[in-house]
């Protein structure tokens, strides 16, 4: 069967652009790894496939099943989040435009648009996102082409009205871009809240698996999706059809485990309230947080990142990330398995000595489907190393 879009996420996740094979059968898609294909004469193509680069059967069901999921008319998978962002920007803006970006952006967005594209002539203004007069003050006239927000933002949680961010980009002139990677489609639906633009590194959550590297950007508008595709098949960052088929095979049980990555987020973010060595617990599910409301509004549930700043500063921070056994101390995030990291040398390094450093007593924690309890229970050993 294939899903429409008034399904349910669950059965759209499982259904969309994931029609039975015609010939066999078979009801998992087959994997296409063809870099060419066969012409019925000189430019009649067979629905429309010519070389891997500009069409791809596996690509294109993954496409459909992202635009799916966000509510979008048009999804494009790309070889990492970075790709599919560098890809939209070149696609939005030229020399002399500007940007406006949260001032807690990733590390890895902030260095493309400050260092990559800053030499092309894009300038660029971080700015508290929450701020909406602050973003309002950043915005360029005729000139500020994006304004870029995460929400929750990485790694500080902070939480964005993006109704509202939407309204003072759009009457500037500028579109919405959200980048949706902490919260996925199963948690928050940006495009159905105004934005123009979703962006995800679909490596995290949606991959879910630790096991395959990607991106995507979904839109609503037909116009932007032709620049978007133009861009997408003139550069050639696309995904490959095995990296493709394993984010379709991972995005298919998205919603079953963001209720258990929510569930476990909740445990471990209450949980570290109570402890005596923490400063700070961020985590938008916990009453106390100031983005906690909104949250509650434009989210389904809190999700599984947890940040936390320890009292006994860098060295307590650091004490604790080499001491857990449940938790792997990593890179990247959104997988089955807990993650932990320390952002100020890893993720995020590359704002160091800037407005968008990381507190150095903070780590950032990517609670996975283990039981709460264990991951309770690794951090509670970790915690009593704290010198």
């Amino acid at each position: 069967m294939t899903a429409n879009n008034n399904a349910g996420f669950n059965t759209r996740a499982v259904h969309a652009g994931q029609a039975f094979e015609p010939r066999t059968g078979a009801v998992v898609p087959p994997l296409h790894f063809s870099t060419t294909y066969a012409q019925d004469g000189i430019g009649n193509l067979r629905s429309g496939y010519e070389y891997g680069r500009g069409g791809n059967p596996t690509r294109d069901a993954l496409q459909e099943q992202l635009a799916a999921l966000e509510g979008g008319s048009a999804a494009f998978s790309f070889g990492s989040g970075l790709a599919a962002e560098d890809s939209l920007i070149r696609a939005l803006a030229r020399p002399g435009d500007h940007i406006v970006l949260g001032n807690d952006a990733y590390g890895g967005t902030y260095r493309l648009i400050n260092r990559v594209l800053g030499d092309w002539g894009i300038g660029n203004t971080p700015v508290d996102m929450s701020d909406l007069d602050a973003v309002a003050a950043a915005v360029r006239a005729n000139k500020t082409r994006i304004v870029w927000v995460e929400t929750p933002s990485n790694p500080m949680m902070k939480i964005t009205d993006i109704e509202a961010l939407a309204a003072v980009a759009h009457d500037a002139g500028a579109l919405l871009v959200v980048d949706n990677t902490f919260a996925s489609p199963y948690l928050q639906t940006p495009l159905a809240l105004g934005a123009d633009v979703v962006v995800h590194s679909t490596t995290k959550y949606i991959g879910g698996h630790s096991d395959v590297v990607g991106g995507a950007l979904v839109v609503k508008d037909a116009e932007l999706a032709e620049k978007i595709g133009f861009i997408q098949f003139a550069v050639g960052a696309v995904s490959g059809p095995m990296d493709a088929f394993l984010t379709t095979r991972g995005l298919k049980t998205l919603g079953v485990r963001m209720d258990r990555h929510s569930e476990n987020g909740q445990a471990v973010a209450e949980w570290l309230l109570q402890r005596p060595e923490v400063e700070a617990v961020l985590y938008p599910g916990l009453p106390d947080h100031p983005g906690h409301d909104l949250a509650a509004k434009q989210m389904k549930k809190f999700g599984g990142m947890v940040s936390v700043q320890f009292k006994g500063g860098e060295a307590a921070a650091r004490s604790v990330a080499e001491n857990t056994t449940v938790f792997t101390l990593a890179e990247s995030l959104g997988g089955i398995e807990s993650l932990m990291n320390y952002p100020s040398e890893m993720t995020h390094a590359s704002v160091k000595g800037t407005e968008l450093a990381v507190p150095v007593n903070l780590l950032r924690l990517s609670c996975g489907i283990e039981e709460a309890a264990d991951l309770i229970a690794d951090l509670e050993q970790a915690f009593a190393k704290i010198g």
